[in-house]
């Protein structure tokens, strides 16, 4: 039997009342299910020149290993190159992409530190499952050190075509890099052929076969489509607990029998927030009859503050609600309640659950777990709509939720007036088909068949059988490898 090691950027210790991102929410599933060992940053920084030795904590059979990091190699490598590079070049903000080759080689040096850092920790038959952008690199560090374990890797967030990934200068070693994997995982069928074509251009049609996988020097690569879910039942219960709770009931007697609009999202370029708060003033200006009778709430936490980015995104937002508020409110009204603050995961679930539509319109996203806990939240006899952007990786599975252009203000606002004005069959008929789709492809299903496919000849990941069409792709190998 195998141990599962999951490794992040940044490691996320259970902390109960916390609302976790969803990278978070995806490795403890992951972990509760079959137990193991996550290794990250700790969330500290100093300025010792080397990073501190893991700390262990053991907790609900989980063991978590966390390392302090320098303060210059963080803040070169996370807000330099990862965040400041790969992030808006990986959501195709081109304008917002800059190169540095000091912060590239940070992002390496902080590679090779978790890799060295890791490496005590590691044991002969693990499986290693690394996540997202900030890590590409890691698995090659290990192979350097001698790792032959079966490596992984997720990628949250999208993989641009190969017409913008070619814009980085060091495309060409990132791309190597993520060959160094076993398995690699992506959210939506348009991200992973977004990587084979990127392969083909740098690596030629050679190395892709038939199937899923890829040939490298002998390697087998497998890549597959893996999007992340949310544990349902258990928002289920928490949003209808909630629902009592005295946030939810504040909430409630604020509206003062209004309908309420929910928007819930990191404060972020990528998330379209100001072109949401553009097409809401679109839709009261469109809907006078609406002026007085609907409220929406906005809650949107800091997220790396300093970046500059979002230093200017939080401004840019406070002026839009400032003058949709100045021109539209009344004395007892605010059109806008715009919230720049984080609450418990239980509370926000009851203000899902409270909310009659919910936006969610990122000009870009990986999956993007908010427009799946509105549906799990709601009450099923008298459920909420979701008006989701057609460039999130959920709306690929969705499709019963109000798909709009997170860049077409009008469609948005025509898209508010269609939810506010859906009669109850349709929003039961809609959602009890999205929640059926949530079920299919909840969080444990995302995390068992990722694992499925990494356990590759190892059989079992604590105890769980892979899957059999490793058999299949063997055959494509061999007859790739025998053809004239």
């Amino acid at each position: 039997m195998s141990r599962l090691v999951t490794v992040s950027n940044r490691v996320a210790l259970p902390k109960g009342s916390s609302a976790p991102g969803g990278l978070a929410v995806g490795v403890l599933a992951a972990l509760r299910a079959s137990g193991g060992l996550w290794f990250g940053w700790s969330g500290e920084t100093d300025d010792a020149p080397e990073a501190s030795e893991p700390e262990i904590t053991l907790r609900d059979g989980i063991t978590f290993a966390t390392i302090g990091l320098p303060q210059a190699l963080h803040e070169r490598s996370y807000s330099g190159f990862a965040n400041g590079t790969l992030w808006p070049l990986f959501h195709y903000f081109l304008d917002g992409f800059r190169y540095r080759d000091d912060e590239y080689e940070a992002y390496q040096e902080l590679n090779e530190l978790f890799a060295r850092q890791l490496l005590p920790l590691l044991q002969p038959d693990d499986l290693i499952w690394v996540h997202d952008y900030h890590l590409i690199p890691l698995a090659g560090k290990l192979r350097a050190h001698g790792v032959s374990a079966r490596v992984g890797f997720f990628l949250h967030i999208p993989f641009p075509h190969f017409e913008v990934l070619r814009a980085l200068p060091v495309c060409n070693e990132l791309m190597r890099a993520l060959l160094t994997y076993d398995v690699v995982g992506f959210q939506t069928e348009t991200d992973r052929q977004a990587f084979l074509g990127a392969v083909e251009r740098i690596r030629g049609s050679d190395c892709l076969t038939s199937g899923d996988s890829l040939l490298m020097n002998g390697r087998v690569v497998e890549t597959g489509v893996f999007p992340i879910g949310v544990d349902v039942k258990a928002i289920e219960g928490s949003a209808a607990k909630a629902a009592d709770s005295a946030p939810v009931r504040r909430v409630k007697q604020g509206l003062h029998d209004r309908r309420l609009i929910i928007g819930v999202d990191r404060l972020d370029y990528s998330k379209g927030l100001l072109e949401r708060f553009e097409a809401y003033r679109h839709f009261l200006e469109d809907c006078p009859q609406q002026l007085g009778n609907v409220t929406y709430l906005q809650i949107a936490p800091l997220g790396r503050q300093n970046v500059n980015a979002y230093t200017r995104i939080r401004d840019l937002l406070e002026q839009s609600a400032g003058r949709t508020n100045g021109r539209f409110a009344d004395a007892d009204w605010t059109p806008i309640r715009y919230l720049n603050r984080n609450f418990p995961h239980a509370t926000l679930m009851g203000f899902m659950r409270a909310a009659h539509v919910c936006l969610v319109t990122p000009v870009r996203d990986g999956m993007n777990l908010v427009a799946k806990e509105f549906i799990a939240a709601q009450d099923a006899a008298d459920p909420g709509v979701l008006i989701l952007s057609d460039r999130a990786g959920a709306a690929c599975e969705l499709t019963d939720a109000l798909l709009v252009n997170p860049y077409d203000a009008r469609a948005i606002a025509r898209a508010l007036r269609q939810a506010l004005d859906m009669p109850l069959t349709e929003r039961r008929r809609r959602h009890a088909t999205l929640l059926a789709t949530l079920r299919r492809h909840d969080i444990h299903k995302w995390h068992s068949r990722f694992l499925e496919a990494l356990a590759g000849e190892r059989g079992t990941v604590a105890g769980r059988p892979w899957s059999r069409f490793v058999g299949g792709l063997r055959q494509i190998v061999l007859s790739r490898r025998t053809s004239p």
